[in-house]
């Protein structure tokens, strides 16, 4: 039986919790509350429910004689566990201005005072095992919100006519774009799904065996170019290219280019983290829905790939590239050293696949309150893989699978083109 390393996983607990309430520096109090869409949460809310799954999921359940820092918070920042109990509409967290920045604050470090004390007490080997299981999973959870915290500031600053920055960023060398090659694939019986070494959620495994027709994956994500060319060429006033729900979306919402892009005159701009910019062509697209990105694959003659193609693709890569790390927030046209033909596979956009999301062949959700982490979503949702330029890089894996709405667009969505080998 494996046993907490006492003095790694209290260091790891610190450093991941310090690394949200970085995210959160540049922001005024008056930041805190805005909830914009009823997709996008407001920052205060998730320092607080990020705080609320360590004393709900572990400290309730394994330090004795807890006391809750405010029993009224389980119903404010409980998220979806139904099993737990009742919770404020997700579409309502922005109207609460009480608790305040400061009590939120003050809860963080309450929690995170009576996690350090938890973490030093003496644990039977069972408690010590299943203890930073959670905390594990507890951090792997922070790190998601924190690219949530990223995604929804950004779309509750351009909501504001005034385009705020979050923060001021460096400004990128100029690439001339050019269109990607594609890279060959014998396919094959492959297998994908966890290994079973490290963190994984339970949606990523059992590792399974999977049939793969022989295919090419484009060596690099589509680029801003590319995707104007699609624009240009009326690729949104074309039926044809579009599935039958996509094309809905398009004409309900008068969708006339992705998310964030402004056009200036005859100039197309695109809205920042770090404020308005013009339009880099060799940036990776992003903030597309699976709709777009299915749509301009069918305008290009190809497709999208499939979650396994992209899983058996990536295997064997390094795990780097443009994350939240590098504190850039936006997708680089730079590239980064690899020794595999294909580019950009982790960091800068999520890529949408073509696969529904759904389990792998005997999956079993966890047990108790977790099992709705993940197995409940499993409808009416599309797989992406990869990480963003907003993804820490020790969250990512190459079998996570990302999933969404396929009209969705706040999250740094992007795709790469697939197709069979002729």
């Amino acid at each position: 039986m494996q046993t907490m390393d006492i003095e790694t996983l209290t260091g790891r607990y610190a450093e991941v919790r310090n690394v949200t309430m970085k995210l959160i520096e540049p922001l005024e109090k008056e930041d805190f509350i805005i909830q914009s869409d009823a997709d996008v949460s407001p920052p205060k809310w998730h320092i607080a429910h990020t705080t609320w799954f360590f004393e709900r999921m572990i400290l309730k359940e394994f330090k004795s004689g807890y006391e809750e820092f405010n029993a009224r918070f389980d119903f404010l920042f409980n998220s979806y566990y139904n099993s737990i109990g009742p919770y404020q509409p997700r579409h309502e967290r922005g109207v609460l201005s009480r608790p305040t920045v400061e009590e939120i604050i003050a809860y963080r470090q309450y929690v995170d005072g009576q996690m350090k004390d938890l973490l030093a007490e003496t644990h039977t080997p069972e408690q010590a095992y299943q203890l930073s299981k959670l905390v594990e999973m507890g951090l792997q959870h922070e790190q998601q919100h924190q690219e949530l915290i990223l995604m929804d500031v950004k779309y509750n600053f351009f909501v504001n006519p005034l385009f705020p920055a979050y923060k001021e960023t460096q400004a990128q060398q100029a690439i001339e774009p050019k269109e990607a090659a594609f890279v060959e694939f014998a396919g094959g019986l492959v297998e994908i799904g966890h290994r079973g070494e490290g963190f994984a959620f339970d949606n990523e495994s059992p590792r399974h065996k999977v049939w793969l027709e022989p295919f090419q994956l484009a060596a690099a994500p589509v680029t801003n170019g590319e995707f104007l060319d699609f624009i240009e060429a009326g690729g949104y006033e074309q039926p044809e290219h579009w599935l039958s729900d996509g094309w809905g979306v398009v004409k309900k919402n008068n969708w006339k280019a992705p998310l964030y892009w402004l056009k200036n005159d005859q100039q197309w701009e695109i809205f920042t983290l770090g404020g308005v910019k013009n339009l880099d062509l060799a940036e990776p697209v992003s903030h597309v829905s699976f709709y777009e990105a299915d749509a301009f694959s069918r305008w290009k003659g190809k497709r999208l790939p499939t979650e396994a193609e992209w899983e058996h693709a990536s295997q064997g890569i390094a795990i780097q590239g443009n994350t939240m790390e590098l504190d850039a927030y936006h997708p680089s046209a730079e590239q980064h050293e690899s020794t595999s033909p294909l580019s950009k596979m982790f960091g800068d956009v999520w890529e949408w696949t073509s696969s529904a999301y759904s389990s792998y062949p005997g999956s079993k959700p966890l047990e108790g309150a977790l099992g709705e982490y993940n197995a409940k979503f499993m409808s009416n949702q599309m797989i992406l893989r990869g990480g963003s330029c907003a993804t820490p890089a020790s969250h990512i894996r190459e079998t996570y699978r990302n999933f969404f709405p396929p009209d969705k667009r706040w999250q740094f969505g992007g795709f790469r083109l697939a197709d069979d080998q002729a």
